[in-house]
């Protein structure tokens, strides 16, 4: 079987994308690697890319239709040591955390939501075997 390389992207579909891109910009650092009416692109941790996509505005593209209703998650990977840190900084921000979680192999989670509902976790190493 030929080998994957990890996920580059994921979609979360937002009902304001330059509201959402703020969100993420000023709580992560993220840079925009591009946009158009649809979308934007953001970097995320090296080779990875979040698209913060207007919500049904790609639901009837002639090929590569795609869409996302409700509440979505996405987990980003933070150092055990820079938890606290995130947890100081969501307070900072006015991020409420809705629930740390401690997880049987050692690892820990931050919940909270953005803008839109949708569940961000900040998972510290320990939470899957491979992680």
């Amino acid at each position: 079987m030929p080998e994957l390389n990890g996920v580059l992207e994921v979609a979360l579909y937002v009902e304001d994308v330059e509201r959402s891109v703020r969100f993420y910009q000023t709580l992560f650092g993220f840079t925009v690697l591009g946009s158009d009416e649809r979308l934007c692109a953001l970097g995320v941790a090296g080779k990875q890319v979040l698209l913060v996509c207007q919500r049904k505005a790609s639901a009837n593209l002639p090929r590569g239709s795609h869409d996302g209703e409700g509440r979505q998650h996405v987990a980003f990977a933070v150092s055990k040591v820079d938890l606290q840190a995130w947890q100081t900084r969501l307070e900072l921000q006015g991020v409420a955390v809705e629930e740390v979680r401690q997880w049987e192999r050692g690892g820990r989670s931050l919940y909270f939501r953005d803008p839109d509902g949708h569940l961000i976790e900040l998972a510290s190493p320990g939470v899957w075997s491979i992680y």
